[in-house]
Formats: C-alpha cells, sequence, structure tokens
C-alpha cells in the first residue's frame, strides 16, 4: 500500500522560510523536494494555503490560516433573518420614493442621505427594505469603528480562534442592502470600506478570501453632515471624511423634516387625539421656522413630537407629556418651547 511521504506544511515552511524569507517562488520549492527527498507536486499540495498567486507562495499567513482552516467554524444557531418587519403606522414622505427606487433597480447605486436627527432618515431605508423584502443590515457608526468591526477578523471562540465575518462581509455575502448610520462620526478607518463602494467586493487579507458582492448588494449612508464636518458645532463628534470616500457616493439626498400636514398624518397613527396632533405639527414648524432663522440653538424634530405623543398615552396629560420629552433642552428653552405651545393650543390645560 502507497503511504504518503511524511514531510509536513511546518516542515517545509520553516525551511524555505530560513533559505529564502516570506514569499517564494516555484525554483524555491523544486528546492524543496530535493531536500526533503519528495516530489514537487507534495510540496505545492502542503503549500495550498500559502497560495499567493501564479507561481508564487506566501509564507508568513501560515499560522493564522492553519489555526482558521482547523478550527471550527463560528454558525449562528439559527439562521437569520434579516429583512425589516413593515410598520403598519409608516407614513412614506422625504425621500422615501427615491431609496425604493434604487433598492428596487437592482442597480449597484452607493447613496449618502444627510439630514438633521430625528427626521426619519435610517427608518426610510428601513422600511423600503422591508417593503421590498430585502436583507437589511445596519452598522452603527463611531470614531472607534475600524477595520474588525465592518470587515471582521478573528475571535475567541470555545479557547479556538476563529474567523469571524463582520456585517460588510454578512452583506456582500447574502446581496443585502448595507446601512452605514452616523457615517459622519467615522474616522478615517472607514477608508477600507473604498472596493466595497466600487461594488467591487473584497479581500480579505487575513484569511487569503475574496468575498464578491451577490446581486442585490447595495451602500446607504446617513449622517447629519455632508461629510464636511458641523461648523456651528451642533453635531460634536462629526468629522470631516475623506474627499475619495465621499467621491465613491453617487448621490446625496437631503431629507427635511416633513411638512405639518404630513408630520399630524404620523402622529395620528399613534394618537387619537386630533387637535393635539395638529397643534403638535404646528408647534414644531414654528420652532424650526425660528431655528432656521437662527433665533434658537434647538429644535423639536419628528422623532420628538412621536415621545410627545407617546408619553401623552402614558400619563395623560398634555403638560406632562411635553414637558418630560423637552426635559433634555436647558431650562430658558424649555420654558419658551412650553411657552409657545400655550400660545397655539388654546385648549392646553396645564392643570389636567
Amino acid at each position: 500500500m502507497f503511504a504518503p511521504h511524511p514531510v509536513t506544511t511546518q516542515d517545509i515552511v520553516s525551511y524555505l522560510s530560513e533559505k529564502h524569507g516570506e514569499t517564494v517562488g516555484t525554483p524555491e520549492l523544486l528546492a524543496a523536494a530535493e531536500h526533503f527527498d519528495c516530489s514537487f507536486a507534495t510540496v505545492k499540495k502542503r503549500l495550498k494555503d500559502h497560495k499567493a498567486g501564479i507561481g508564487k507562495w506566501n509564507l508568513t499567513v501560515a499560522e493564522k490560516l492553519e489555526q482558521t482552516y482547523n478550527a471550527p467554524a463560528v454558525a449562528p444557531a439559527v439562521e437569520q433573518v434579516l429583512v425589516p418587519v413593515k410598520d403598519p403606522n409608516y407614513v412614506p414622505f422625504g425621500n422615501f420614493n427615491a431609496i425604493k427606487k434604487i433598492l428596487k433597480s437592482g442597480i449597484f447605486y452607493p447613496t449618502f442621505i444627510s439630514g438633521l436627527s430625528g427626521n426619519g432618515k435610517t427608518f426610510s431605508v428601513e422600511q423600503a427594505c422591508a417593503q421590498l423584502n430585502r436583507e437589511f443590515i445596519r452598522v452603527n457608526i463611531t470614531v472607534e469603528t475600524d477595520e474588525d468591526d465592518l470587515i471582521g477578523g478573528f475571535r475567541l471562540v470555545n479557547g479556538e480562534t476563529v474567523w469571524h465575518n463582520g456585517p460588510v462581509i454578512e452583506a456582500l455575502e447574502r446581496g443585502a442592502v448595507l446601512l452605514l448610520d452616523e457615517v459622519d462620526l467615522a474616522s478615517n478607518k472607514i477608508l477600507c470600506l473604498q472596493s466595497v463602494l466600487e461594488g467591487k467586493g473584497v479581500f480579505l487579507k487575513k484569511i487569503g478570501k475574496y468575498v464578491k458582492a451577490q446581486k442585490g448588494f447595495n451602500v446607504i449612508a446617513t449622517a447629519n453632515t455632508k461629510g464636511k464636518g458641523s461648523d456651528d458645532g451642533r453635531f460634536i463628534g462629526t468629522n470631516v471624511l475623506n474627499e475619495a470616500f465621499l467621491e465613491r457616493f453617487a448621490i446625496t439626498l437631503e431629507q427635511e423634516y416633513p411638512s405639518p400636514q404630513v408630520e399630524a398624518k404620523i402622529l395620528s397613527k399613534i394618537c387619537d387625539d386630533t387637535n393635539f396632533v395638529n397643534r403638535l405639527a404646528d408647534w414644531a414648524q414654528v420652532i424650526r421656522k425660528t431655528f432656521y432663522d437662527g433665533g434658537i440653538d434647538e429644535v423639536i424634530s419628528t422623532r420628538r413630537l412621536v415621545h410627545v405623543v407617546n408619553a401623552f398615552a402614558i400619563f395623560g396629560s398634555k403638560e406632562d407629556a411635553i414637558k418630560y420629552s423637552i426635559n433634555r433642552f436647558d431650562d430658558e428653552t424649555k420654558q419658551a418651547f412650553i411657552e409657545l405651545y400655550d400660545k397655539i393650543d388654546v385648549d392646553f390645560n396645564k392643570d389636567e
């Protein structure tokens, strides 16, 4: 019976590294075959995981590759379904139809959405995916977000070192919609996504694997700024993003707050007090106009109005609902906002 040659991968790697360094070619493998008295085919087979190109082998990835391929894979206990749930209360507005058209087209079209906080940027992308039955992966970006957070890296699982895909790789392999939320908080570490934003996939150099984007994959980024920083200091922590990174987004959509009519419709989905929701929408509109004119430094977002009506459902008092929901502002601003609402809603009863 034929027995395989006893030479191991480690024997060959140690010999070649000592003699020739990190990168070797066919002549060096032939020399190794002669040294170990085995065939060239045997040496090639032992070094298959070190293949770096035609006639080229890289010996530096040995340890991590061997750990990765020999260790058990990390598999989810249950196969996840990443299609968002349709919200029956969602009211489309702003850029929703544009987002939906982009995703429905099947064309890879990286899109940047900018706008003030709480105006539905993220929710519109989520609900577009829900309506189109598209998988949706959201990544919350911070200044600390790095390549391992996005692409993946080695993790210690039950004492074994294994490769764990990051959200970007998951989205690429699943053909999902990748949302980079609050992307203007990122540092230059976000540049690891350059090839991804070109639709070319990504090479996982740590495990020597190329991941290609599957059909349907797309990237959408949301931000409070357009990636140029916050000159007025309102959005502390936002950064000036690399121009080459921004240039890879095909279009930028500007998301505004909804009109009072649309906002009242949004609120009426969760509150049946028609007068209250109409007055809240008018109240927010006056505050926003003053904000845009530079008269105040704070603004009432659509999200904040939703907090108000939910607080009203809990506490049963308009005064408490408004007061609790705007306590995050300084005392002067809070008092000014309450007095303004009192003027707008003639039925406002502070003694409810």
